[in-house]
C-alpha cells in the first residue's frame, strides 16, 4: 500500500521560515494568543536576522502599517499570519520598514518587512516571531519542523487538505 500512496498521493504544500533563526514550537511563545493556538497552529522563530520574507507564493491580505505583522493568503489556500515580536505594535512602526502592501502578489523568499532586531530588543521587547496558519483546522496533514536553525529557504511547515 505504501507504494501506491507514494504514486498517487498529492505532494504536501510547503511553507518556508519567514525569517532566519532558531525554529521552535509555537507552544513555547510566552503569549497565550499564540502558544494556545487561539489564532491557529504554526511555528515560531527566535530570529537572528531582521529580514522577514514570504514563506511561499501568496497575496498580501493585510500589511499592518506599523510593520510588526503581515497576513498572507498562500496560493495553496493557507491563511498565514507572521507576527514579528511580542507586543511590538506599541512601537508604532519604529524600527520596522515595510516592503509590500495590501493586495501585492509576492513570491516565496520576497522581502516583506525589515526590522532592526537590536533596537527592538533594546526597547525591551521579545523578538520571537510566530508564523501561524489561521485556517490550520482545515488541513488533515499539518507537520512542523522545529528544533533547528533555519534560513528563509528552509521548509518549516508542510500541510495538505
Amino acid at each position: 500500500m505504501g507504494f501506491f500512496n507514494k504514486l498517487f498521493s498529492k505532494p504536501l504544500d510547503q511553507l518556508c521560515a519567514p525569517i532566519a533563526g532558531e525554529a521552535v514550537p509555537v507552544s513555547v511563545v510566552p503569549d497565550p494568543t499564540f502558544s494556545e493556538g487561539l489564532l491557529g497552529d504554526g511555528i515560531a522563530i527566535n530570529p537572528t536576522d531582521g529580514k522577514v520574507c514570504a514563506p511561499c507564493d501568496a497575496t498580501v491580505d493585510m500589511m499592518f502599517t506599523t510593520g510588526h505583522a503581515v497576513s498572507l493568503v498562500a496560493d495553496c489556500g493557507a491563511e498565514i499570519l507572521i507576527h514579528v515580536g511580542l507586543e511590538t505594535v506599541s512601537l508604532e512602526g519604529k524600527h520596522f520598514t515595510v516592503h509590500a502592501k495590501n493586495g501585492d502578489k509576492v513570491k516565496k523568499g520576497q522581502l516583506l518587512i525589515e526590522v532592526d532586531l537590536d533596537s527592538v530588543k533594546a526597547a525591551g521587547f521579545n523578538t520571537i516571531t510566530p508564523m501561524l496558519v489561521c485556517n490550520s483546522s482545515e488541513y488533515s496533514t499539518f507537520k512542523t519542523h522545529t528544533g533547528k536553525s533555519v534560513t528563509t529557504t528552509d521548509v518549516v511547515i508542510e500541510l495538505a487538505k
